[in-house]
């Protein structure tokens, strides 16, 4: 009798202690924390943001979403390697942060490592699931490494379901390119 007592008196405790604790991730704690470096990015002022980044982590050197808005700012400031080591370290560090592997993988394309590039698109497919810039970049990858035009298509066409007006620009030369190359191999038959 005591024991079921005991029970049904830790059941609202659990409850209680559940509604009390904080459920934020540190990355959610740390969104709203550096509201100020973030904005800089949105107003595109790169170099400043990056430099506010700087300073955040040398204050708090594992903090992930800083290593990933500097990575965003080394991109744009065609700093590729910093840009790739950045991202490299956010993920690491927090391995949910999509914007990251997209950004990475954006580095990696402008350096030509097409087949990394390709893996940091894909896992920032997984992570955002419905970002059309995402599937665009992976169907320009795959171009890159000759990848099966139905895969490329599709990734396109997803794109394009999702809102990328690009994606449809992209698929239109895909096509081309795939008529021409079946035109000239039923002609050479």
């Amino acid at each position: 009798m005591e024991t079921i007592l005991l029970f049904l008196l830790f059941i609202p405790y659990v409850i209680i202690r559940y509604l009390l604790t904080d459920h934020e991730t540190p990355t959610e704690k740390d969104i709203k924390h550096y509201q100020e470096g973030i904005g800089l990015v949105r107003q595109k002022k790169y170099a400043e943001a990056a430099g506010y980044f700087d300073h955040v982590l040398k204050e708090k050197p594992n903090c992930a979403l800083a290593y990933a808005y500097r990575g965003k700012c080394n991109l744009k400031l065609d700093n590729l390697y910093s840009s790739v080591f950045d991202c490299t370290r956010a993920t690491s560090l927090d391995d949910t942060l999509a914007e990251a592997y997209l950004d990475k993988g954006k580095a990696l394309y402008r350096l030509e490592e097409y087949q990394n590039a390709f893996l940091e698109f894909d896992k920032a497919v997984w992570h955002f699931k419905k970002n059309p810039e995402s599937f665009r970049w992976r169907a320009l990858a795959r171009i890159r490494l000759s990848q099966e035009y139905d895969r490329v298509e599709s990734d396109l066409q997803k794109a394009i379901q999702l809102g990328d007006e690009d994606a449809g620009h992209y698929l239109r030369q895909v096509e081309l390119r795939h008529k021409s190359a079946a035109k000239k191999n039923s002609m050479g038959r």
